[in-house]
């Protein structure tokens, strides 16, 4: 299992995408947090806790609102993370036991933000680390999920540091170039696990 760590929009999903295009199977825990928050039970838990203003016109989360909540507050990160881990947990786990059933899938490869803080990086074969420029981030997370400089450090400092995510990889790659050359490390340090 290949896991996937670095920085808030460090281009780890594009990362992640590419090794799929290499016959990986990915599995998307910001996807299956998503599918978490409109799971009747969960989206009814966090309103309980979070109060109904995080709602959108059609009563589904915002999540931009509930961000604004939780990457304000430990308690309340937490909290939230107790409500949705557990289901984003098991739905990974399930996944993961489908993909390896599979004889196409060459790797698993988890694209899991929070993959060390939540005890995953021991399951992993390899942990791959996306190392980008923080003024480069910044400016892909404004571009892509309109947020401000503010909200960026913010929801880092709930994460560990780059530094232990680094210390933590067998690999590292550097996005701070352009789509060809990120695809050449990715398709060397596939070439690799895929000697073994």
């Amino acid at each position: 299992m290949i896991g996937i760590v670095g920085g808030i929009a460090s281009g780890k999903s594009l990362v992640a995408a590419q090794f799929g295009k290499l016959g990986c199977a990915v599995v998307d825990a910001d996807a299956l947090a998503r599918e978490a928050l409109d799971s009747p039970p969960i989206r009814q838990a966090v309103v309980a806790r979070f109060g109904a203003a995080i709602l959108d016109d059609a009563g589904r989360i915002d999540r931009r609102a509930l961000a604004n909540i939780v990457f304000a507050d430990g308690a309340s990160l937490e909290a939230l993370n107790g409500l949705v881990h557990p289901y984003v947990l098991k739905r990974t786990e399930e996944l993961i036991a489908r993909h390896r059933q599979n004889p196409a899938v060459k790797a698993v490869v988890l694209d899991m933000p929070l993959l060390i803080e939540v005890g995953w990086a021991d399951r992993c074969d390899r942990i791959v680390f996306v190392q980008c420029d923080p003024a480069r981030r910044i400016k892909r997370a404004r571009r892509e999920r309109a947020m401000d400089e503010r909200d960026f450090k913010n929801r880092e400092n709930f994460q560990i540091s780059l530094d232990t995510k680094a210390a933590l990889a067998d690999n590292t790659i550097d996005n701070n170039s352009d789509f060809s050359t990120l695809v050449r490390q990715i398709d060397l340090i596939f070439s690799e696990i895929t000697k073994k």
